[in-house]
């Protein structure tokens, strides 16, 4: 089995004040691409990465295209230098799912940027007509949070919605349920539970009505069938085939649970031996760190990442 490289990309989340600035200003393809995302947004996204301010940037109807974009920009640069191996195979966390087609060559920059502003607008509609939240539950496997869950549901909404890395899984559902869960954690044996700072209780069915305006974006977008660059789907753990699996793989996510740590388990069994983590923060990198600590994974969210990369090339 030949070696197999992979381009994975960050999610919601993973957003910092300052990202990407440092690309924007001394690489001039990264301000190419930032200039066109204020373009194809219609307002100053880039400036709202650069300086904030942070309730501005944490909000889900910026982080997401900011992240996208920031990836993209990062990415481009990388390439346009030969720095990174030619990607067999790309993989995103949620949002990142959508850099991931991108980088695939599925999606152009300009549809995909559209289609993640619509998601986080059409996201954060949905949690406002809700009362959602979700927890990160830490130090506990599937078995334990899914009878943690049953428990602090009490007739209400409560569900596994990312299954990060060993140790770490992500609950969703109804607010109340939410703050059960926090407390019945530690009965359970859970190191801790946090709360997280989010719109509402993504990836669960409070997201029904998001799913379906995205469904009716993902209608109006140009996706191709996928090339020679393979990309694997969260919802499932399967690679995508054609277009209209990625289109109901992306509508899917929402509601369903992200099978992130599969994904991972899965690209090694196949035979990825080089990760590049693309984007801002470390947050992937950390998680590969819980899945497989020998994994040779390098992340590039900065110039001096970058920099690295051309003194070991």
């Amino acid at each position: 089995m030949a070696d197999k490289t992979a381009y994975i990309f960050p999610g919601q989340g993973a957003q910092v004040i300052g990202m990407g600035k440092d690309f924007y200003d001394t690489e001039p393809l990264a301000k190419q691409f930032f200039d066109k995302a204020d373009e194809i947004v219609g307002f100053e996204l880039s400036k709202i990465c650069f300086e904030g301010p942070e309730d501005q940037l944490n909000s889900t109807t910026i982080s997401q295209p900011a992240i996208f974009a920031v990836s993209v920009a990062i990415l481009e640069v990388l390439k346009s230098k030969g720095l990174i191996k030619q990607a067999n195979v790309t993989a995103g966390l949620s949002l990142g799912e959508y850099t991931a087609l991108y980088a695939a060559g599925v999606i152009s920059f300009e549809d995909g940027l559209k289609l993640v502003a619509k998601r986080g607008q059409a996201m954060q509609a949905a949690a406002d007509a809700s009362k959602g939240s979700m927890v990160s539950i830490i130090g506990l496997e599937q078995p334990a949070v899914e009878k943690l869950c049953v428990e602090a549901a009490g007739g209400r909404l409560l569900s596994c919605a990312n299954f990060n890395c060993p140790g770490q899984i992500v609950i969703t559902g109804d607010i109340e349920a939410c703050k059960r869960a926090l407390t019945l954690a530690e009965k359970y044996g859970a190191m801790k539970a946090i709360e997280l700072k989010v719109a509402g209780a993504f990836h669960s069915e409070m997201m029904a009505p998001a799913a379906e305006e995205l469904k009716k974006a993902i209608g109006q977008s140009q996706i191709s069938a996928p090339g020679n660059i393979e990309i694997i789907a969260n919802v499932d753990v399967e690679y995508y085939k054609i277009k209209e699996q990625i289109s109901q793989g992306l509508v899917k996510q929402l509601t369903g649970t992200v099978l992130w740590q599969k994904c991972m388990e899965r690209l090694l069994a196949d035979g990825v031996t080089k990760f590049y983590e693309i984007g801002p923060n470390k947050v992937l990198t950390g998680l590969m760190r819980r899945i497989n600590r020998k994994t040779n994974i390098v992340n590039i969210n900065s110039i001096a990442g970058m920099n690295e990369l051309i003194g070991e090339n």
